[in-house]
């Protein structure tokens, strides 16, 4: 059975596109939470195929975007610590603290690992007894249930030279604080697919009634994008917020429940730090009391709170309203020019999920207004 094909299909792109303008009689804002579905849209030109009344703005849901920079100072000032051998996601290598980045903690001599998976941290420490082995666990209800099964692993081993530093953030949090803003534009919401996968989405469904906004959980590939919009914008013009689930073939209503399970017995919620946009309540993850000789903040807190900086406001950087969907990145001064892959000012510029670095990529004359929606062809862009 094919999977990816048939979702990048010109014809059925060409026929919602139909779709929705036939559909459509008034204005409507729709967001799309995750940064790779921010990617799917700008790579194949989706929201240039909508009818002009149709607006999609992006949301909060790049891990790495939205990871603290008072987090990413404690990470480097883990990462420059001899005897540490610090294990992290590659895209986080290049996202800025305060004054620096672990790539270049690594270039000065800190061990900076790249991994694909705690786990592969949770063997580094196996085999390097004698070092501290410690993994910066960033992301949302995705990558947080493998976290969850190193630190259970290392604790049912007794591996004392292994230790997380805790990023973990939670979608639904981040989803209700853009929705109660008094100054919210945001009609729709395009879930995104994989967190529902763990998460399923009954929480989705009281924020969906609270706000009187429909939720469709959506894919990743060019057909899911406008098959959820389609369902989002029916809804719309039906005078409805429901929750519908466009990502059937992966997401279940319950999801995970054995992954739910595990980050239940690992992780409890707690306050979290989104960086640009400050502290949000309930809406990250932290480590339950019977792991906490397993969080990095408590092993290393003389270490911290000695080396760590306080991240000072981004006066240039307008990452933190991008990915509340207040600003498009084309709307940042910096945009391509003082900031670029090469030479990010924020998180949104370098990560592969960010929002700028979608528009970098796939539209590097942004900067210049957007082509005309009105001459665009049906279907320009897809393979």
């Amino acid at each position: 059975m094919k999977y990816i094909s048939e979702y990048r299909d010109r014809g059925l792109v060409h026929d919602y596109g139909a779709a929705i303008a036939a559909l459509v009689t008034r204005p409507w804002t729709l967001m799309e939470i995750c940064g790779g579905q921010t990617h799917t849209i700008v790579k194949y030109g989706l929201d240039q195929l909508l009818p002009a009344d149709v607006a999609l703005i992006h949301g909060p849901g790049c891990p790495v975007c939205v990871t603290d920079a008072a987090l990413i100072d404690q990470a480097l000032t883990l990462a420059a610590q001899p005897d540490v051998v610090f294990c992290t996601y590659g895209d986080m290598v290049r996202v800025p603290g305060t004054a620096t980045d672990l790539l270049s903690v690594k270039a000065q001599g800190g061990d900076v690992r790249l991994v694909y998976s705690p786990l592969e941290a949770l063997a580094l420490a196996r085999r390097h007894r004698d070092r501290q082995v410690v993994f910066f666990a960033v992301g949302f209800e995705t990558t947080a249930p493998a976290t969850a099964m190193a630190v259970h692993r290392a604790a049912q081993q007794q591996i004392d030279n292994f230790s997380v530093l805790v990023a973990h953030v939670l979608v639904p949090p981040a989803i209700e604080a853009i929705l109660a803003a008094p100054d919210c534009r945001v009609q729709g919401v395009l879930a995104a697919g994989h967190v529902c996968a763990v998460t399923g989405y009954d929480r989705y469904l009281a924020i969906a009634a609270r706000y009187q906004v429909p939720i469709v959980v959506t894919g990743f590939e060019p057909v899911d994008i406008l098959q959820g919009v389609y369902r989002c914008l029916r809804q719309l013009e039906a005078g409805l917020a429901e929750v519908e689930n466009q990502y059937a073939r992966l997401v279940s209503r319950p999801g995970n429940q054995l992954a739910q399970q595990l980050m239940a017995q690992i992780f409890q919620v707690v306050p979290r730090g989104w960086r640009g946009w400050g502290t949000l309540p309930q809406s990250g993850l932290g480590l339950r009391d019977a792991y906490r000789h397993l969080d990095a903040q408590v092993r290393f807190c003389d270490r911290l709170r000695g080396g760590v900086q306080v991240a000072s406001p981004e006066s240039l950087c307008i990452g933190g309203l991008v990915l509340q969907g207040r600003k498009q990145p084309p709307d940042c001064p910096a945009f391509g020019t003082r900031c670029r892959p090469e030479h990010p000012l924020g998180a949104p510029m370098v990560s592969t999920e960010g929002a700028c670095a979608a528009y970098y990529r796939y539209r590097p004359a942004s900067s210049a207004p957007l082509p005309s929606l009105a001459t665009q062809q049906p279907g320009a862009g897809l393979p």
